[in-house]
């Protein structure tokens, strides 16, 4: 498209003749992101130079991750490792891709990695996997707010039925806790997604169940309910902010990884102790969080998972639940045994944003990118927090972590 036209088109979209999201039905996706990028540089009179130069396929982003584009933005990506994991799905040496503008992340999770490798590598295993839905309904009284529970509970294979004819992937394996507040209910509705982190694939079948609720409990023959679906999240699930249920109940993939580092390769490599690891995790992590009434009983969870996340093509507003979970420091008489345990963490290795290019990429690096791969990486991501966790509590023991910010995160 030349200038004269797309001067013309920015000045209809300036009069409000013409709508932003309007332009790809007008021409090519190409044309349309400059347009737009060319109208919002003239409203806010800043040159977008950086923004606009990108590889991405537009009319793929347009299309499944992306409205109103005008351009990409570039974060600086490293890499750490390779990090030695021991589980049932990795098992070998991967190069860990992290995307972050925090200077001395990656070469703190790099030192942790380099520790964890000369001690064997670590051991990681998920110990459970699932993704939830759950909405809210209302009725009329406690009474019958009581009556549709116990319907729930005794036609959950009807309701099962319904909700899988949505998906060829999600298998509704629960509909549990069921909580009621007053008249509303509360049922968590939990699935398995395969290999997609699966968020809209169980919003839609949720939704789907609770039309199938409705109906069948106002028929007399079912008690005559009346129900009415307030919300098709009630907040119960909980997704993308950090929550009790989520820490006890788990959600998207539950990961626990774990080393055993010998006394005298604690003091040779992190130049500390087992006892002063110990000390920090339970004055810190522990009591710490504690007295902030935290739900992320660690140092740092959310980095590793932020950057990860960013590189591999996750939903970064997950972050906020992979920043939960606990960290073991034990020492023992002749080392330290060192843990993560992430309760939290929804991902996926198809679909979202897996399938942009530098993203999927990314995934490649790791072997992990497609179907039967999201095991996998749910295992390097586990591996990778615990190299980043053990770094910095290291640092924080041994008192280098103003130093090492000094040198490379000013």
């Amino acid at each position: 498209m030349d200038n004269k036209n797309i001067e013309e088109i920015v000045e209809k979209l300036k009069r409000g003749e013409i709508k932003p999201y309007q332009l790809e039905d007008m021409m090519g996706p190409k044309d349309a992101v400059e347009v737009r990028r060319r109208y919002i540089e003239e409203v806010t009179g800043v040159k977008l130079e950086h923004v606009g130069r990108y590889s991405i396929d537009e009319k793929e982003a347009i299309k499944k991750n992306i409205e109103n584009m005008i351009g990409a933005i570039q974060i600086p990506l490293g890499f750490a490792g390779p990090l030695k994991i021991n589980g049932e799905y990795a098992k070998g040496e991967f190069y860990i891709p992290l995307s972050t503008t925090e200077g001395a992340l990656v070469a703190s999770v790099n030192r942790g990695c380099s520790v964890i490798n000369k001690c064997g590598g670590c051991t990681v295993r998920v110990i459970d996997d699932k993704m939830t839905r759950a909405p809210v309904f209302k009725t009329s009284s406690v009474v019958e707010a009581i009556k549709l529970k116990n319907w729930i509970l005794e036609n959950f294979h009807r309701i099962k039925e319904v909700a899988e004819g949505t998906t060829r992937y999600g298998k509704l394996i629960s509909i549990h806790p069921i909580v009621i507040v007053g008249r509303y209910v509360y049922p968590r509705f939990t699935y398995t997604t395969g290999d997609a982190m699966g968020m809209n694939m169980v919003t839609i079948a949720t939704e789907k169940a609770c039309k199938f609720i409705e109906e069948e409990v106002a028929k007399e023959e079912n008690g005559g309910i009346k129900v009415h679906t307030v919300a098709l999240s009630g907040n119960f699930c909980t997704d993308k902010k950090p929550s009790g249920v989520n820490m006890v109940e788990g959600r998207g993939k539950t990961i626990v990884a774990e080393v055993f580092l010998k006394e005298e390769e604690v003091r040779k490599y992190l130049k500390t102790t087992s006892k002063a690891i110990e000390q920090v995790n339970l004055y810190k992590n522990l009591i710490g969080s504690a007295v902030s009434n935290s739900m992320g009983f660690n140092a740092h969870y959310a980095n590793i998972i932020g950057a990860l996340f960013l590189a591999t093509g996750q939903d970064e507003a997950h972050i906020v639940e992979g920043s939960i979970g606990i960290t073991v420091a034990e020492s023992e008489e002749d080392g330290l045994y060192f843990s993560v345990t992430l309760p939290d963490v929804p991902l996926g290795t198809v679909g979202g944003g897996t399938r942009v290019e530098t993203q999927r990429e990314c995934l490649e690096m790791l072997g992990c990118y497609g179907s039967g791969k999201a095991l996998k990486f749910a295992e390097i991501v586990g591996g990778a927090v615990l190299a980043g966790e053990l770094s910095l509590l290291g640092a924080l023991a041994s008192g280098h972590l103003a130093r090492a910010h000094a040198q490379l995160g000013r």
